[in-house]
């Protein structure tokens, strides 16, 4: 641990190498987390998607195979009103598609499940007592936070601004994820809306330092021992990494989101709102080519993939990746089919090499 050369992340999650696993819905898990622990990293799981029995379960797998901390992962975004004149708009820029794959334009939307932080999974939260807790989209009501912090459990969050950063500090996280453009999924921003002035990692990282006393974990584009080595130089304490171990076997990559990820170059990403209503980073498909990637008509976060869900269920058995998010950050080519702890490892040994 003292081998690097900030150990300031290392001793706060007790961990042994400053590698975060990225919290990716869908695509990680118990799984994931638990070969990026072996290998000494922090593993995350990311919740806003399952319930609270699924919740239980993956931690339950996790500590049954590892004794290393866990990092459960929320979402703090405020449920849209409903708006269903915006829905019909949504669906009729759809109409051209649902035509095309004869769906009726009145089928209706499933319900989106990502849910924010709230009294009850703050509750489950106390009954589990991960060891570290970190939210995206800012942070829950300072009562809940207070709840979270007194299980003892570490709390981090994510930041796209300098800004944000301060904000974050002031309400007492233990640490901070500065998350820059190049990141894949979805944007941590809660203080702005502008995506066309969102910082790049190279450049928000030393910023976020130079403004905040707690530890900086550097998240977005980083998938090799490289980033991590420019991470450190840049002031950060850690790195987090997502889409580096997305081709990995534990994984629960989808074999089309695979393909995709396999053929992407670095200038094959764009962000989006068109799935989920949120701006997000994911490879091009036809949707966000023929759309464009940004649209006013997008419902608002979560809601937008309501709709785009039968487009889905017509073409996703077919092989196609149409309509589907494909999230990805602008490293995919860096992405390898190794394991994930392998991939720690790797990545750890050969960063602390340049380091030292």
């Amino acid at each position: 641990m003292s081998a690097w050369p900030d150990a300031r992340v290392l001793a706060l999650f007790n961990i042994d190498v400053p590698i975060v696993l990225g919290p990716m819905a869908g695509v990680g898990g118990a799984e994931l987390a638990i070969a990026v622990s072996r290998a000494g990293g922090l593993g995350s799981i990311a919740c806003a998607m399952l319930s609270a029995d699924q919740i239980r379960q993956q931690v339950e797998q996790f500590r049954a195979a590892v004794r290393g901390p866990i990092n459960l992962n929320f979402f703090c975004h405020t449920p849209p009103q409903p708006d269903p004149e915006r829905e019909a708009k949504w669906r009729a820029h759809l109409a051209p598609y649902y035509a095309e794959f004869g769906i009726d334009l009145n089928t209706q939307a499933p319900a989106v499940n990502r849910a924010p932080f709230d009294e009850a999974t703050c509750a489950l939260v106390e009954e589990i007592q991960p060891e570290v807790v970190s939210f995206h989209f800012g942070l829950p009501a300072p009562e809940l936070q207070a709840r979270v912090k007194a299980t003892g459990a570490k709390v981090m969050a994510a930041a796209t601004t300098v800004e944000e950063a301060r904000w974050l500090e002031a309400r007492g996280v233990d640490a901070i994820i500065a998350m820059g453009n190049e990141a894949g999924g979805h944007r941590g921003m809660f203080l702005t809306t502008a995506i066309e002035s969102q910082v790049g990692t190279f450049a928000l990282v030393p910023q976020v330092v130079d403004a905040v006393r707690v530890p900086v974990i550097a998240a977005g584009g980083i998938g090799d021992a490289r980033g991590v080595v420019a991470a450190f130089a840049l002031g950060a304490s850690a790195a987090q990494i997502g889409t580096a171990y997305m081709l990995s076997p534990e994984a629960k990559t989808s074999a089309i989101h695979r393909a995709a990820l396999k053929r992407a170059t670095d200038a094959d990403t764009a962000l989006t709102n068109l799935f989920t209503g949120r701006p997000a980073r994911g490879i091009v498909n036809r949707l966000m080519r023929e759309i464009g990637p940004m649209s006013a008509f997008a419902p608002a976060f979560p809601t937008a993939g309501g709709s785009l869900a039968p487009l889905r269920a017509k073409t996703e058995p077919i092989g196609s990746g149409d309509f589907i998010n494909l999230w990805s950050g602008q490293g995919a080519q860096l992405a390898t089919e190794d394991s994930a702890e392998v991939i720690t490892r790797r990545i750890a040994t050969q960063a602390l090499e340049r380091l030292t």
